[in-house]
């Protein structure tokens, strides 16, 4: 059975083992050798990452044509309106492509939620809110190009779930070995 990873993955860190100018590479919080990304974050981005030492899976897990949800909570600056909501779980058209259809909804901010290094900025007259959204796509930097096509920025971006499999257990830096295969990631609903 094929060897897979869930990491928590830190604010400033690559999607690589190796760092890149300023970011740093993920050598230093993972010593499980033969082991590759499954999917990408942006080093300003934070949570839930897969690694795993088959190349078929790691390839399946990443790729957008199996639909594997990804859910985000996504901190934007500004208190959305239903409009808005409604245009990104619509889709939002650029001059380069258009969004798939999503889930989004508000949300509290999360509970146990750590502390990002360094803080999101913060300003007294600007309120901010909290969203889920689950996406079936990954085009670069997409989520922070929606929200802020539709006027709220997002000011802090966390990967919560993969399919089935959440970050939950898991602080920033964390890892540890998920025991189910390709059929578990995808098989069951993402429960709180």
């Amino acid at each position: 059975m094929a060897r897979i990873v869930l990491l928590n993955k830190p604010y400033g860190y690559l999607s690589q083992f190796t760092p890149e100018g300023r970011w740093q590479g993920l050598k230093g919080l993972l010593s499980v050798p033969g082991v590759y990304v499954a999917g990408r974050l942006d080093a300003d981005s934070e949570g839930l990452l897969l690694l795993t030492d088959d190349g078929a899976l790691q390839a399946r897990i990443a790729d957008p044509k199996h639909k594997l949800p990804k859910t985000y909570w996504v901190q934007v600056e500004g208190e959305p309106s239903e409009a808005a909501l409604a245009q990104l779980r619509r889709g939002v058209r650029y001059a380069d492509f258009t969004t798939l259809p999503c889930e989004v909804r508000r949300i509290p901010a999360p509970e146990n939620l750590w502390p990002r290094d360094p803080p999101v900025r913060f300003r007294q007259a600007i309120p901010t809110s909290w969203l889920e959204i689950v996406l079936r796509e990954g085009k670069n930097r997409q989520l922070r190009r929606m929200t802020a096509h539709v006027g709220f920025p997002t000011l802090r971006l966390i990967r919560y779930a993969v399919g089935a499999v959440t970050l939950d257990g898991l602080a920033p830096g964390q890892w540890r070995e998920f025991g189910g295969g390709y059929a578990d990631l995808a098989g069951r609903e993402v429960r709180r």
